[in-house]
């Protein structure tokens, strides 16, 4: 009996046969291209969904496919170096019918989670983690008598992290059995192709060259001890002729490559054989093209790194329209006026030119400008070497990341009371990127270092007039911090104002109800006002711009003549209320019966959502305002003043 093309049915999609990686072992390795091509349609459709982190993710299908097959995972543990290119990881992982949810409300991560999947032995959001972690796990293996492979997976990017060469020079003299994968996504290396090239790639990985290296290494220790200097470099240097001797070699580690990232011909042997080669430490440098296999994203200038919803065809994302200036523009376009006011303006940024709005600063102060790359660390200490000679460098730094220095920011710059001026971005809760990404401890940790200027802008104006106060000041360092997202929308001045250091001001007045916030919860705090006054309860807001130094002035003042103070803030216990409640004990303003409350970002590390949602959650909102004021006096009010 024969059919007809027509009588044919489709075959099952391979993906639908992959709900876990021990299923990839079934899959031929020539079915491979097959299903990465249908691996990066799902990606590219599910984040068309949800928005989120898609060129990373795009490039690394292929060596996430092939490290699965390879590997015994979760057993053999996988670590993606900041996991933003995770998605493909998640899909093989058993999470293929939650991958619509990334990024929202009791949705999936998006980066890897140890509580969300046994797959992901590490959570990661902050770069050059992954190489100090697996680490840790090949070490803890070894001693626990315990044969498993870890494998870090690390991108060209965050290689420029100093805790990365930390890392590597700790792996390479402990002689560990880890597997470092190089994702090189951006040096300009020519792909290699061809079938030579697949077998070159074989044959550096295998057992017989890893035994010629070893030879050389001994070879050249050997002689080290027996000839002179001089035939000891020339045979270091054959050595390194012939075995393709790299810095990663000198720090102990066998580097391969590099190798096609998205030829299964290259990824597939090169990892067979290092799996079954047990020596050492081995660096894979694998070339990979950001963006791979969506035509949108590979001609992006970013390759869609972070993108919002958007339309699979055509790949237009969808953008609200904004009713205000985000607050990163407004920075970009302030600290701008201010370099064009003075030549000693520098900006400094940590890999971050887009995010912090310093591109824009760039085109116009290009030599003003520098990129010193994911380093944190020597971001700090860079900007107070230039401060020593009279420039006035401003380190426009995520709140989050800003964490990554503090040790610099304590010893390099306010021990020597530095003039270093800290753009503080993304200040409170980010929304989907969760609480690895929130800005919750800054004011925490800068208001405890002694002659540190703490600020907050309440909105945009305010961010403005913060500008040009940290530009005109040299007593030492200072800070301002500010949301991400939009501004609140209020008239904008041309240039901003200088404020008097340590005040902060009135916005509206009342006799019964103090408000007292720092930063941008002003807006729901003169909302909340609107509801007490409504309720019979005259309030007062005051805006205290400044956590230190604290205006004792005003606050003595909101004490005094009022029943109930609350302060409001977007930051952790102990930032800005801790303060205010040290000041007033010591003051003795909480002795008169004055009822007393703090309101801020809970003390747990909250998962991603919708910020207003996250804010709600927190109390933090124009509600929860109202509310902690009513149980304050407790009435049974509270909570009836709230609007639906």
């Amino acid at each position: 009996m024969t059919h007809s093309s027509a009588d044919k049915r489709p075959e099952t999609p391979l993906l639908d046969q992959v709900e876990f990686p021990a299923d990839l072992k079934r899959i031929d390795d020539r079915q491979m291209p097959q299903l990465a091509e249908e691996l990066r349609a799902e990606m590219i459709d599910a984040v068309s969904v949800t928005g989120g982190h898609l060129g990373a993710g795009l490039g690394v299908v292929e060596l996430t496919l092939a490290i699965h097959k390879v590997f015994d995972t979760p057993g053999d543990r996988l670590i993606f170096d900041v996991g933003h290119q995770c998605y493909p990881h998640k899909i093989l992982t058993g999470r293929r019918a939650r991958i619509r949810t990334l990024r929202q409300e009791d949705g999936l991560s998006g980066f890897t989670k140890r509580d969300e999947s046994e797959y992901d032995p590490f959570g990661a959001a902050h770069s050059s983690t992954s190489i100090s972690a697996g680490l840790g796990m090949a070490v803890a293996s070894g001693l626990q008598g315990q044969k498993r492979h870890v494998i870090s997976v690390i991108g060209d990017g965050a290689l420029s992290a100093g805790m990365a060469y930390e890392a590597l020079n700790n792996a390479g003299a402990l002689d560990a059995r880890l597997i470092v994968i190089l994702n090189d996504n951006d040096m300009s290396i020519a792909r290699p192709t061809g079938a030579m090239s697949a077998y070159l790639a074989r044959l550096a990985s295998g057992r017989t060259y890893m035994g010629i290296r070893e030879f050389g290494k001994k070879l050249t220790a050997y002689l080290g001890k027996n000839v002179d200097r001089a035939i000891t470099r020339a045979v270091e240097h054959a050595r390194g002729y012939v075995t393709g001797g790299t810095l990663f070699e000198e720090m102990g580690f066998y580097h391969i490559g590099p190798i096609d990232g998205h030829s299964f011909e290259h990824l597939l042997p090169v990892l067979r054989n290092v799996r079954d080669n047990g020596q050492g430490p081995v660096l894979i440098h694998v070339v990979t093209q950001k963006g791979k296999g969506y035509a949108p994203a590979e001609a992006a200038a970013d390759k869609y790194h972070g993108v919002s919803k958007f339309d699979v065809i055509t790949g237009a994302q969808a953008k609200a329209k904004p009713n205000a200036p985000s607050y990163t523009n407004v920075f970009a376009e302030a600290l701008i006026r201010e370099a064009r006011e003075d030549d000693r303006v520098v900006a400094v940024t940590a890999a971050m030119p887009d995010g912090t709005g310093l591109a824009k600063f760039a085109k116009e102060f290009p030599s003003r400008t520098f990129d010193v790359g994911i380093a944190e660390q020597h971001a700090v200490t860079f900007a107070a070497g230039m401060a020593t000679e009279g420039m006035k460098p401003f380190a426009a730094i995520y709140s989050t990341f800003l964490q990554r220095a503090y040790d610099q920011v304590v010893h390099d710059v306010a021990i020597q009371k530095l003039p270093v001026r800290f753009a503080i971005d993304r200040a409170g809760f980010v929304g989907a990127d969760g609480s690895t990404h929130a800005g919750s401890f800054d004011t925490t940790y800068l208001a405890t270092l002694p002659g540190f200027v703490v600020m907050a802008a309440a909105d945009e104006a305010e961010l403005k007039h913060m500008i040009r106060t940290a530009a005109a000041y040299d007593e030492g360092p200072i800070s301002f911090r500010y949301p991400r997202g939009e501004g609140v929308g209020i008239e904008m001045p041309e240039r901003g104002e200088l404020l008097t250091i340590g005040k902060g001001r009135i916005v509206k007045q009342g006799s019964r109800i103090a408000l007292l916030s720092f930063g941008t919860r002003l807006a729901d705090c003169v909302l909340a006002a609107e509801d007490l006054d409504a309720a019979g309860l005259s309030t007062t807001v005051a805006d205290a711009r400044f956590a230190k130094p604290l205006d004792e002035d005003l606050v003595r003042r909101l004490a005094s003549e009022h029943d109930v103070l609350v302060t409001v803030e977007e930051g952790a216990v102990g930032g800005f209320g801790g303060h205010v409640l040290h000041f007033m004990a010591g003051a003795g303003l909480l002795d008169n019966g004055l009822k007393m409350r703090s309101l801020t970002m809970p003390d747990i590390f909250m998962d991603q959502a919708k910020p207003e949602a996250m804010y709600a959650k927190a109390g933090l909102d124009r509600r929860g305002i109202v509310d902690t004021v009513f149980a304050a006096l407790g009435t049974e009010r509270a909570g009836r003043s709230r609007e639906a």
